[in-house]
């Protein structure tokens, strides 16, 4: 690990480190700001505090893809199908791009998240009031997500970061923005089940994100990533029916 890798490495953990105090600092706030999301005010804490916890979260487990293109902007390098450009230094407006726009992605997913529970599923849990019925049918749904198609071609692009890179390398300033958003479409693709329920069922304490923080580093950094998600998948539809059936 050359100096620009230690010195991304050390920032990822501080920042994750200070997203998690964060995310747990303003946690009440953000539950207030989940149940007036009407609210301009509450919208924008609503988006801070969730893209901190974001941050805390997925920072872990996406840690090889932003060390591997830090290592990629800084050298020249080529392959038989990608040439990247090289520069003197770590380039600190491309490393910026590339993560700003992996977190603008998730920041625009806890909005909708927000917005579409709000007007749909938490009217619609008031109307029947069958909340335990309606949460139970969101875990089995979650669960059997796991199992996709969709699942497991996104946790292949998040599994081996040189494969995406392979697969969807941009360069200059504007292929950085594009990459992270690309990157952080996949990692969506991989984990917004897990994120809903967050939504959802309200667990946005500590203990609930660093469970599903876990697993979604198991995912990320095992090569049999799919063995973790499928095991979750099953806890989650067993949970489901339990919470359904109001077990």
């Amino acid at each position: 690990m050359d100096r620009l890798q230690k010195i991304l490495l050390i920032a990822l953990i501080s920042t994750s480190a200070g997203a998690w105090i964060a995310s747990q600092a303003f946690q009440e706030g953000m539950m207030i700001a989940m149940a007036k999301p009407y609210s301009p005010l509450s919208v924008l804490l609503f988006a801070a505090v969730w893209t901190a916890g974001m941050a805390a979260m997925m920072f872990p487990a996406i840690s090889p893809v932003i060390l591997l293109y830090g290592k990629l902007v800084k050298n020249s390098y080529s392959s038989t199908t990608v040439v990247v450009e090289g520069g003197k230094g770590p380039n600190l407006v491309k490393m910026t791009l590339f993560i700003g726009c992996y977190l603008a992605v998730w920041a625009l997913t806890g909005l909708a998240l927000l917005l579409s529970w709000s007007l749909l599923l938490n009217s619609a849990v008031a109307a029947t009031g069958l909340s335990s019925v309606i949460y139970g049918l969101i875990l089995i749904a979650a669960g059997g997500y796991q199992f996709s198609p969709l699942k497991a071609k996104c946790l292949g692009y998040c599994e081996s970061p040189v494969s995406f890179f392979m697969r969807r390398w941009r360069s200059g300033t504007a292929g950085a923005a594009t990459m992270g958003t690309y990157h952080g479409l996949y990692c969506l693709g991989c984990c917004w089940p897990y994120f809903l329920l967050m939504v959802a069922l309200g667990w946005m304490n500590i203990l609930w994100m660093a469970l599903f923080a876990g697993i979604i580093f198991g995912e990320k950094m095992w090569s049999r990533g799919i063995w973790v998600a499928r095991a979750a998948g099953i806890g989650l539809a067993i949970a489901g029916v339990i919470t359904a059936l109001g077990i």
